[in-house]
């Protein structure tokens, strides 16, 4: 079992910049893969970045590539997303999630969620 709690959105102006934090529990973080997903007012919720349990295979939406960043740090057992240059269109709920395999861009194959943090860009 993992649980995972996410920290860090907030209110942003476009152009700015956020760090979010996803600190999971048990003593087998290193072995999962994390994956940040999104989801906006009245949208579907998608894929924003995946990184493998050992941080050597990291991928990234379209959207997002070239602003945002994903990293782990195995031995706090937390993964990070550094946004940068966010726009409007960035605005929506956040999810870290945690999954035994390596289907990184497949929500359906991720076994546990965190509550999400909510992240809003101000035009």
């Amino acid at each position: 079992q993992v649980q995972l709690v996410e920290s860090g959105g907030g209110l942003v102006q476009a152009g700015g910049s956020l760090r979010l934090s996803c600190a999971a529990s048990g003593r087998t973080f290193s072995s999962y893969t994390m994956g940040w997903f999104r989801q906006a007012a009245g949208k579907e919720r998608e894929f924003v970045a995946a990184i493998s349990g050992s941080g050597g295979r990291i991928y990234y939406a379209d959207s997002v590539k070239g602003r945002f960043t994903i990293s782990r740090d195995n031995a706090k057992n937390t993964v990070y997303l550094q946004m940068n240059s966010l726009k409007p269109e960035d605005t929506a709920v956040y999810y870290c999630a945690a999954e035994a395999g390596i289907y990184y861009f497949d929500l359906k194959k991720y076994d546990y969620w965190g509550q999400g943090t909510q992240v809003t860009v101000s035009s």
